[in-house]
């Protein structure tokens, strides 16, 4: 039982942090040179976004890079009342999509670099396995040699 619980509090633990500030993000990547990888979601009704965020953003794959190069924002859309967000992270996750997701597409990632310029984005869940999509998230970042 208690190896049972450290195991759990080693997930948790190891799981990176997704911040839901622009601003915030941008200072960080800027502190660390390092870019943001920033998720547009629906937590709660859009089952390709579940899908994304349980088989690559909580795979190990991704959290170990993630944790060592990226910046993580989310700007998540939920549905569900119990789920709702404060007026002023509505307000926030709306300026977002205004900027970088016009469209409303879902899910929607993009790379940016720390000045919020985009680098590189993707549509929907990618066709491809969690170490492949680390993949092209390190080459669009650094290059082939990176």
């Amino acid at each position: 039982m208690k190896a049972w619980l450290l195991l759990c509090c080693l997930f948790i633990l190891d799981q990176p942090t997704w911040l839901t500030d622009i601003t915030e993000a941008r200072k960080l990547a800027s502190e660390k040179n390092q870019h943001i990888l920033l998720n547009f979601s629906g937590s709660d009704w859009c089952v390709p976004c579940m899908r994304m965020k349980k088989d690559f953003f909580e795979s190990q794959d991704f959290t170990a890079y993630a944790a060592a190069n990226l910046v993580l924002l989310k700007a998540d859309f939920p549905r569900s009342r119990k789920n709702k967000l404060t007026p002023d992270q509505e307000k926030k996750n709306e300026a977002l999509a205004d900027k970088y997701n016009p469209l409303g597409k879902f899910p929607y990632t993009l790379l940016l670099d720390a000045d919020g310029r985009v680098i590189s984005s993707w549509e929907g869940c990618p066709d491809m396995k969690p170490g492949e999509f680390v993949e092209q998230i390190r080459t669009k970042q650094y290059g082939k040699n990176g």
